[in-house]
């Protein structure tokens, strides 16, 4: 890569001016920027699973436990507990002030309703915060991909494709 160039005014010291870069480079480059954005994409929806499970939890809360009656009026004390994904046995719910909560690692803390929603609330929010970061980052790095698209498209139609030895790559 070409040294840094003290005459460029504002760029930031180890900035690459990309258009200086070749065919080959400018395609690892791509490459590479793609490859970074598959794994934030991915990183993003499973915070947004894990923040989709605190929300469950808390509606869960509110509507499982803390709810004492059923649409028709009827004891909500009976249950369903899940062994697996698809066997269940009977249940009652012995205690509605107070619930398990799993706050990592395979820890399990007793807590209060309230504080129960609470915390899950309190997750729910903090990976809101995440999400919006990964989301400010998502968007930088595909600005940056269609940049390196477009000087690789601009530099391919003004034929420097055929000056290197991938010259058959470039026009595919």
């Amino acid at each position: 890569m070409a040294p840094p160039n003290p005459a460029s005014g504002g760029a930031p010291p180890g900035a690459v001016d990309i258009t200086t870069l070749s065919l080959p480079q400018l395609r690892a480059l791509q490459t590479r920027l793609s490859s970074e954005l598959e794994h934030l994409t991915n990183s993003h929806a499973k915070l947004r699973a894990a923040q989709s499970k605190f929300r469950d939890c808390v509606r869960s809360i509110t509507d499982g436990v803390e709810k004492k009656t059923g649409p028709g009026g009827e004891s909500r004390d009976d249950l369903l507990v899940p062994l697996t994904s698809s066997l269940y046995v009977k249940g009652k719910l012995a205690d509605r002030e107070k619930v398990l909560v799993d706050v990592g690692t395979g820890f399990y803390v007793e807590k209060t309703t309230a504080k129960a929603i609470e915390f899950y609330n309190g997750k729910a929010k903090e990976l809101e915060t995440n999400i919006k970061d990964l989301e400010k980052i998502v968007q930088g790095k595909s600005a940056n991909l269609r940049v390196i698209e477009d000087v690789l498209r601009q530099k391919v139609m003004n034929g420097e494709a055929v000056t290197t030895p991938a010259a058959g790559v470039a026009a595919g």
